[in-house]
């Protein structure tokens, strides 16, 4: 049995430099590659409503979008650069205050403790939970490579070298958010429907609990 949790309630975004009345609810959505996450995030938004950001997606297509800012991104990334926190978190922040949705998932985001801080101290935010899809290495390098074939990035020696980078940099956000009892840690080795079942448990308010029981 997983425990009772309230069910997520709302903080309010802005900064010194971009205030905004706009009260939402953040969750971050962070597991290794092959954990699983995109899926079960998609089954929250048909679920419950949330408006899903992938941190990755945002930067893709701001690059896309020919401006200024996508076009120092690109460049950036040409030169093996790691793109600032601060240029990730904005990307974030403005999807969240131009979205009619006061419900967000960020997946993938924060991949390390500096991009967690960072994106507290720009945004004023801070997550009601994280979502912690928690899977063995073996069982994602399972599946990845059993599903997109074709893919070169999922060959074992690069998909062993992301797994390293997901451990080192994603841990210690974890821990953080464990320290404040905001990690709502889900067994991603078990079948989908079973996963999406402990979700509905942290996602679904006990009073709604209750009555459909």
């Amino acid at each position: 049995m997983g425990t009772v949790v309230d069910a997520p309630k709302t903080v309010q975004v802005g900064n010194g430099d971009a205030h905004t009345n706009k009260k939402v609810t953040v969750v971050f959505v962070l597991g290794g590659p092959g954990s699983g996450k995109g899926t079960q995030c998609a089954n929250i938004v048909e679920h419950y409503g949330y408006t899903h950001l992938s941190a990755g997606d945002l930067l893709r297509a701001e690059i896309k979008s020919g401006s200024e800012n996508g076009t120092m991104i690109q460049n950036m990334i040409k030169e093996g650069k790691i793109v600032p926190s601060e240029v990730t978190i904005k990307l974030l922040q403005r999807a969240i205050e131009e979205n009619g949705n006061d419900k967000f998932l960020i997946d993938g985001f924060p991949r390390n403790e500096e991009n967690r801080a960072a994106f507290e101290s720009v945004t004023g935010i801070e997550p009601e939970f994280v979502l912690f899809f928690d899977c063995s290495e073996e069982e994602m390098e399972r599946r990845l490579l059993s599903r997109n074939q074709g893919r070169e990035d999922d060959n074992i020696e690069t998909i062993r070298k992301r797994f390293k980078v997901y451990m080192e940099s994603s841990l210690p956000v974890i821990e953080y958010y464990n320290a404040k009892g905001k990690v709502r840690k889900m067994d991603a080795a078990r079948p989908i429907e079973e996963v999406f079942e402990a979700v509905k448990s942290v996602f679904t308010p006990p009073c709604d609990k209750v009555a459909a029981a």
